[in-house]
Parts: structure tokens; sequence; C-alpha cells
């Protein structure tokens, strides 16, 4: 009896310590309506997803590479504030980007009804209407009015496979990974 209760202290004590903020990557992609307040649904599979997290809030921001918004669980933006943080602001050019790319973060939460206010600033940069997209990109949710969206796949399309190859053709799986035995 004393040994079976060691294994279930062992055991408590692990999923105690373990963090609750840990999350796999997102997926999925999504059409959602804009009410004329600019309030989105989140969709029930990413509140799925993120169930763990939820309560903590989001992070909305301006994406760099593209006119879209970028949306981060809590945990998740704070890590990489943690990372942003890092760098030496005595130096212009970092100075600059974390000028850049703090403009415009705002937090959100979820309403009562499970609905995100996209503010107006954020929306006219992304040119958000009434058509959403929001669109699993590994630790965030990209959001993106509809035809921008579709634009956007449909000229990348042809390059993926280039692409695909350029940064995936160098990695070779390690011996501990299943797929390779």
């Amino acid at each position: 009896m004393v040994e079976c209760g060691k294994k279930w202290e062992i055991i408590l004590y692990f999923y105690a310590t373990k963090p609750k903020t840990n999350m796999n990557s997102l997926f999925g992609v999504y059409e959602c309506s804009a009410d004329a307040k600019g309030r989105v649904m989140l969709p029930v599979a990413f509140k799925k997803q993120l169930t763990t997290v939820l309560d903590a809030g989001f992070v909305m921001k301006r994406s760099i590479f593209s006119k879209s918004l970028e949306l981060y669980p809590m945990a998740t933006w704070n890590e990489m504030v943690k990372e942003v943080n890092k760098l030496n602001k005595f130096v212009k050019k970092n100075v600059e980007f974390i000028r850049m790319f703090n403009y415009g973060v705002v937090p959100v939460e979820l309403d009562s009804t499970g609905r995100l206010l996209i503010p107006k600033d954020l929306g006219t940069f992304a040119g958000i209407s009434k058509n959403v997209v929001m669109a699993a990109a590994g630790d965030r949710i990209e959001i993106w009015d509809k035809k921008a969206y579709e634009k956007f796949i449909n000229d990348s399309t042809s390059d993926f496979e280039k692409l695909a190859e350029d940064v995936m053709g160098g990695i070779t799986p390690t011996p501990t990974d299943p797929d390779t035995k």
C-alpha cells in the first residue's frame, strides 16, 4: 500500500507541476462574419483547442509580413515578449523594431457570447469587412479579410512547392523520431 501511495504521489506531483498554459500547435481554417461593431465569434474548434488558456485572454496585433492580424494566447505572447525584451535598447535598429513590433498591440478577451472585438484601426489595417477568415498559424491565429486571404492563398499556391523544398528540404529526421524506424 505504501508503494502504491508513493506512485500516485509521483503522478500527482508530475501533473500538478506541469505548466497549465502549454498547448500544441493550433490547426484549422474557419470562415466567420464580423458584425457592424467589428465583433467576430471565435470558432468553436479554436475554443476547444484553447480551453486551457481562454481565461487569460489574448493579444491582437498587426502581422509583420501580410495585411492581416495575429491573435496570440496571452502566455504565448508573454514568451515572445521575453525574447524581444532581450534586445539591446542602445542599438537603434532594435529600438525601431520594438516600436514597430508593438505598434497597435491590444489585449482582447472573449465577451460572454464568445466574440472578439477587432479594434477599428486594426480592422482598417487588415482591410477586414464583414467576411473574415481565421487561420491557425502554429501558436497563433491569423485573422484575414476573406478576399485578401483567398488572394494570398491563390497567389502563393504555385510557389509553395519551391518554398516547401527551400524551408523543409534540408531537414532530416533524428534517430529518435518514430517515423525513422
